[in-house]
């Protein structure tokens, strides 16, 4: 199965990407794309600037669309995520992608988990930098995600997880087997995107 995991910084993304790649056979969590563009050379500004998150949207398609496609793969982070801190920094996400580049490759997902900021993320995980970004980043995210303003991600299933940090991993396994065996019904405390759907 191929997944990505998108939020907002200090949302547990890493923990829940590493936990899947130790129960799903085989898969494989690639460095998320900051970490790569840093080992590359890049180097970035604090806070962020529109350029590091064009950077990092860039790098993050390479990620996804690098031929051969893994077949196995968790993504930490995905295009969304800067599309969604290009947002909240003022930016029109429909001005700064491309839909046909965004396409084929989030439509090389089986699913997208979007990690909430929660009572208990807020209450359980360290605190996190830049509070302000973090929480606009989490609604630019989710509006983005549910608007599709470029047309191009809009077959792609969404699990969006609301409940329990220790019930996370659990929640993503069963979207995963419902995904292989359709007529499954779905867990108490998650939403999950019909796409065509409003949510």
């Amino acid at each position: 199965m191929r997944v990505g995991i998108s939020g907002t910084h200090g949302t547990g993304k890493t923990t829940l990407a590493e936990a899947l790649c130790a129960r799903l056979p085989g898969h494989v969590a690639p460095d998320e794309p900051y970490y790569l563009l840093e080992e590359e050379g890049y180097q970035f500004g604090f806070p962020p600037s529109p350029e590091d998150y064009r950077a990092l949207l860039a790098r993050s398609l390479r990620s996804l669309g690098s031929p051969p496609l893994l077949p196995a793969v968790v993504f930490d982070r995905t295009p969304l995520d800067y599309l969604a801190y290009l947002a909240a920094t003022g930016m029109d996400p429909s001005d700064e992608a491309d839909a046909a580049a965004l396409r084929p490759v989030l439509a090389s997902l089986d699913l997208l988990v979007i990690t909430l900021i929660t009572a208990e993320t807020e209450r359980v995980l360290p605190a996190a930098e830049m509070p302000g970004l973090r929480s606009q980043m989490n609604d630019a995210l989710l509006e983005l995600v549910y608007d599709d303003p470029l047309n191009a991600w809009g077959d792609l299933p969404v699990l969006e997880l609301s409940g329990s940090l220790d019930g996370r991993l659990d929640t993503v396994l069963a979207a995963l087997d419902r995904s292989r065996h359709p007529r499954l019904p779905e867990p108490p405390n998650v939403s999950r995107r019909v796409p065509g759907v409003p949510r």
